[in-house]
C-alpha cells in the first residue's frame, strides 16, 4: 500500500497520505478542505560522490584525531624529559 504526497489547494498545507486502491484521501487533514492535489513523490537516494565525500570526511575526521593524540603523546614524552634532567 504506497503512500503518495498532497497538497491542499485551499491552505496549501503538504502531507503524506496512505492510499488504497488508487482511492486518494477525501480531506486535507488541518483544514478539512476536499481540493487535494496530488504531488510527484521524491526518493532518497545517494550518489557516488555524495557516498565519496562522506568516505573522506570520515578519513580526514580520523586523520585530525590522529594527529591530537599524537602531539598530546609528544607533549607527555617532553614534560617526562624535562622531569628527568
Amino acid at each position: 500500500m504506497p503512500l503518495f504526497d498532497f497538497r491542499c489547494r485551499a491552505c496549501s498545507h503538504e502531507f503524506e497520505a496512505l492510499v488504497l486502491k488508487d482511492t486518494p484521501p477525501s480531506e486535507c487533514p488541518k483544514c478539512h478542505a476536499g481540493d487535494l492535489e496530488r504531488l510527484l513523490s521524491v526518493f532518497a537516494s545517494t550518489s557516488r560522490e555524495q557516498r565519496r565525500a562522506a568516505a573522506d570526511s570520515q578519513v580526514h575526521k580520523a586523520a585530525r584525531q590522529a594527529h591530537k593524540d599524537n602531539a598530546a603523546v609528544e607533549r607527555e614524552g617532553e614534560a617526562h624529559r624535562r622531569e628527568e634532567h
